[in-house]
């Protein structure tokens, strides 16, 4: 089935346990959590030590997605702080294959997102050495931003390209994900779903739910 990655930057950052709790009881697969270096991106998030202090609280998944420059420089502190998944940017990279082979002789799973003006052959030659391929459907460094609709023909040329190479990579968006546009994308390819405000804007556990639904309907 398809994963929900909720993204902790939409959750209340007063209750940060609470909240996640409250998505992994409902069935989240994924905690999706944004670092952001006020370089790659303009906004500043969070780093290493908030990563550790809630390793301890959830069984989640880490999905860590690093908006910063040269990523390479911080792979191994923040596996060290538990993450699961480490997303670099294709645009932020200076060599990504070396990159990609850093994350994982750190024993994470490794991830490589795309601006969404980058096109999907940026990964073509790495492929074979990705776990998953992160489309952003929004410019990154801010939440709540909406859908940019040609995301929607990136999934679907990554995923003609994944079967064509006969791979299994993971296909994740991220970026104005909603209850309306998730069974779109699903059809279009992607099997991991990012969604901040749609999550966390209401009842978190129930909002978790209603994705989960939808992933059964699409047999996902």
């Amino acid at each position: 089935m398809a994963i929900l990655a909720p993204s902790l930057l939409g959750a209340d950052f007063k209750n940060l346990e609470r909240d996640i709790r409250a998505v992994e009881q409902a069935g989240a697969g994924y905690l999706h959590l944004d670092v952001m270096d006020g370089a790659f991106v303009p906004s500043i998030s969070f780093g290493m030590p908030v990563i550790a202090a809630l390793r301890g609280c959830t069984g989640l998944t880490f999905d860590v997605h690093m908006m910063v420059e040269e990523p390479a420089r911080y792979i191994k502190d923040v596996r060290e702080a538990g993450a699961d998944i480490i997303c670099v940017h294709a645009e932020a990279c200076r060599h990504l294959d070396s990159t990609i082979s850093q994350i994982h002789e750190a024993g994470a799973k490794a991830a490589v997102a795309l601006n969404p003006s980058t096109p999907v052959s940026a990964v073509d030659l790495v492929l074979p050495q990705t776990d998953m391929v992160l489309v952003m459907s929004v410019n990154p460094g801010f939440g709540g931003q909406k859908f940019i609709p040609y995301a929607l023909d990136k999934v679907r040329n990554l995923k003609k390209r994944v079967r064509e190479l006969g791979l299994d990579t993971d296909i994740q968006v991220d970026g104005g994900v909603t209850l309306q546009n998730a069974p779109e994308l699903l059809e279009a390819g992607a099997n991991v779903l990012v969604a901040g405000s749609s999550v966390f804007r209401g009842d978190p556990g129930e909002n978790v739910k209603e994705f989960i639904k939808i992933f059964e309907r699409a047999g996902q």
